[in-house]
């Protein structure tokens, strides 16, 4: 579904979002451990792990704690407000875990962006991703927290190692996010996703959706499918955004995934 948000910039720019967002439960899982929120002002990917259970749950409280910021920050507020959701999120997870210890296993990603205006905050822990499409180039603005990286700095090195995380949200008291503040541009497309997509899609298959799909909601549609023809091995979630200069009517969020239910 797509959902478009509006703000003023100065005196003479407007700018808006327009986005999608998808998930899928993929062809090798019984459950979508997945969740993903997007909002006028925040957009949020968590993919939750610790069993048919906990997955579900840590996915979702990140999504329920962040949903709360999405409303208008001031700019000079995006990075101190988006990284106390996430503690906040971190917070949930630990209180979860205190009131049932079954669940101690249990963790998400997180990978948030908190607009106002030009800029944008974006919080990240874990190995979900977050692209930018900028004048036809496709970069990656976010860092794997998994052992293969901290180790080599290099992805594909060390292959048994890529899904070995070492930094997600779990409630312990250490989990703190990336952050950054970042400047968007009108023209700007950016790509929120789990490892179900990362994985399986590589980035010139990316590349191709995302400059030949002008619609955001077709384009998550498509990195889906292209995520499931390529063995669908894990839930597979994306949020599609593009920053437009013209703004249209805010809408009501949308929420996918565990989530959702």
């Amino acid at each position: 579904m797509n959902r478009t948000a509006e703000d003023d910039i100065g005196t003479h720019m407007r700018v808006a979002i327009r986005y999608a967002a998808g998930s899928d439960v993929g062809r090798a899982r019984e459950n979508n451990e997945d969740s993903a929120y997007a909002g006028p002002w925040l957009l949020a990917v968590a993919d939750g792990m610790g069993g048919h259970v906990g997955g579900e749950i840590a996915s979702s409280l990140a999504i329920q704690a962040l949903s709360a910021i999405d409303h208008e920050v001031p700019q000079a507020k995006l990075v101190e407000v988006v990284e106390r959701a996430v503690l906040a999120a971190n917070q949930a997870i630990a209180q979860k875990v205190e009131d049932e210890p079954a669940l101690q296993s249990m963790g998400t990603t997180c990978t948030a962006m908190l607009w106002s205006g030009t800029h944008t905050a974006l919080a990240h822990i874990g190995d979900s991703r977050a692209y930018m499409l900028r004048e036809g180039i496709l970069y990656q603005i976010t860092e794997d927290h998994t052992l293969e990286k901290m180790l080599t700095g290099e992805d594909g090195a060390a292959p048994h190692l890529a899904n070995r995380l070492v930094r997600v949200l779990d409630g312990r008291p250490e989990r703190k996010p990336d952050l950054s503040l970042r400047e968007a541009l009108p023209g700007d497309r950016y790509l929120l996703c789990s490892d179900g997509l990362s994985g399986p899609v590589d980035a010139e298959t990316m590349h191709q959706v995302l400059t030949a799909e002008s619609d955001p909601a077709a384009a998550v549609g498509q990195l889906i499918n292209a995520a499931n023809q390529g063995g669908g091995p894990d839930n597979i979630t994306a949020i599609v955004v593009d920053v437009v200069a013209e703004g249209i009517e805010a809408a009501a969020p949308v929420i996918v995934g565990a989530a959702e239910r």
